[in-house]
């Protein structure tokens, strides 16, 4: 599994959506700026996370968008499923019932499945709010010489 450009840049969108919105639209001229994503790009990832539900838009010079939820609402496994689609390391497990005709006797289904288990649990265990957090944990971190 790799999670492609659009993927890592929703998860940064998102989270400067939960650290600079609130209750307040965001445009993507200003989200632009600041994550050095282009607004053609954003306007991608803005549509497909809008189409399900995780986000609220409003038109017009006022315009702009904010989460549709608490940050905590949110798993990274649910964003990453929206703009990545399936993350089953292997086709087999990609469809919700395994139909491979080599199923029963595949030495590594089991592995797959492991391996597959795992990457969910941990993708769903993180919410947005944990990736802001550990944002704002890493900005705080002083260095001194």
């Amino acid at each position: 599994m790799k999670i492609s450009t659009r993927g890592r840049y929703a998860l940064r969108f998102m989270i400067d959506l939960a650290q600079h919105g609130g209750t307040e639209f965001i445009t993507l001229k200003d989200v632009s700026k600041r994550q050095t994503i282009s607004v053609k790009y954003l306007e991608q990832i803005t549509s497909l996370l809008s189409k399900y539900g995780l986000l609220q838009s409003v038109r017009g010079p006022q315009g702009g968008y904010r989460l549709a939820k608490k940050p905590t609402e949110y798993t990274v496994g649910e964003i990453l499923r929206i703009t990545e689609g399936d993350l089953a390391p292997v086709a087999c497990l990609s469809q919700p019932r395994n139909l491979c005709p080599k199923r029963k006797e595949c030495p590594t289904i089991s592995f797959w499945e492991g391996l597959n288990d795992t990457i969910n649990a941990y993708l769903d265990s993180k919410t947005l709010d944990d990736l802001v957090k550990s944002v704002n944990q890493n900005d705080s971190i002083e260095f001194y010489i």
